[in-house]
């Protein structure tokens, strides 16, 4: 077994940095590994506009600790008011690599999305004609659908419409949970591509409730039951190119996940590509790590790959409990377990 492990510096496919003093904290972890990232863009208010975007990228870039490389790729939030000339602008800008579908009420800031996905239908067909990439958090919110079928029942209402009237659209159906998304996207046309992330290859919904709740396993889409977290795990460790890395790492402060209203996200930015290592390694195909990490979301979105490396070093090292988070702190997803891979230097 190698004791270090080198490959070409990766890409995170889908991340969420908050704003304001936040940034301080958010952005370093994920600067110092990752070359780009995909930064979501639900904030409050959330980034509707080509204008916010570039306000907001800056403000990144300002917080990237002196001496790193590091691109935010923006992306701006559809509303049910998204016109077909910001999406132009949006793609013109050289910046703005996506836009991202929210249903509304679906998730963390995610009142002001898409009540009603036909209406999308015009910006949709612009998206597709300027190669815009749609980027789709796949749940449906009716309260008569059970919590855990909200992922297979949007594929049928919505996201199998979306494909098949837009056939040239490029279309990340991120952070799947299930064996029916799993099976979507092996099925699916060209243009068709997720995300995964490392608490869903790595837990399933056992770890979020037995024992007790776990508010810091607490994401949504939520943890689904073990058949799926195992499909998910083999779909990954095929190879298979439609699959790349986003870890949806999401900060929220300790106290608002351990709260009434335990707010959704892990925060796994400041062990993510140990977290990655640590999945391929048990699935026995650690030498897919780099193709995963590094080379199918770039191919994905027609950029190029990174030419730099990272390494990681064989030795165990434990996950800190908390970590600083301005006001107060933060519990990383999986404080206080020890990971068998760690970052050189």
């Amino acid at each position: 077994m190698p004791d270090t492990l080198s490959i070409v510096r990766p890409d995170d496919w889908h991340l969420h940095l908050r704003d304001g003093a936040a940034l301080a904290h958010t952005v370093a972890p994920t600067a110092r590994v990752f070359a780009r990232a995909i930064v979501m863009p639900n904030l409050a208010p959330p980034v509707t506009s080509t204008d916010m975007a570039a306000g907001y990228r800056q403000r990144i870039l300002d917080a990237v600790p002196a001496g790193i490389d590091f691109e935010p790729l923006m992306v701006l939030y559809l509303t049910d008011d998204t016109t077909v000339d910001e999406i132009r602008r949006a793609r013109a800008s050289g910046f703005v690599h996506a836009a991202k579908l929210y249903p509304s009420g679906a998730t963390t800031n995610s009142a002001s999305g898409v009540t009603d996905v036909r209406r999308l239908w015009p910006v949709l067909e612009v998206m597709q004609e300027v190669d815009l990439p749609l980027l789709v958090h796949g749940e449906v919110v009716d309260a008569d659908i059970d919590v855990f079928d909200r992922e297979a029942v949007f594929i049928e209402r919505h996201l199998q419409p979306i494909v098949d009237t837009f056939p040239r659209l490029r279309v990340v159906f991120e952070h799947i949970t299930t064996q029916d998304a799993a099976q979507f996207v092996l099925g699916a046309r060209e243009r068709v591509a997720a995300t995964l992330t490392p608490q869903h290859l790595l837990m399933n919904r056992n770890h979020l409730l037995v024992g007790g709740l776990h508010p810091h396993h607490y994401c949504l889409p939520v943890l689904k039951r073990r058949t799926h977290q195992e499909a998910l795990r083999e779909v990954v460790a095929s190879g298979n190119p439609r699959f790349f890395l986003g870890t949806d790492s999401a900060p929220h402060a300790r106290g608002d996940k351990e709260s009434a209203c335990g707010c959704a996200g892990c925060f796994s930015a400041p062990a993510a590509l140990p977290l990655y290592a640590h999945f391929f390694e048990e699935m026995g195909c650690l030498d897919k790590l780099e193709a995963f990490a590094s080379h199918h979301g770039a191919d994905f979105y027609g950029l190029p790959r990174n030419t730099d490396t990272v390494t990681l070093v064989r030795e165990d090292w434990q996950v800190p409990g908390s970590l600083d988070f301005g006001a107060g702190e933060i519990v990383p997803y999986w404080a206080g377990r020890t990971l068998g891979w760690r970052l050189a230097g």
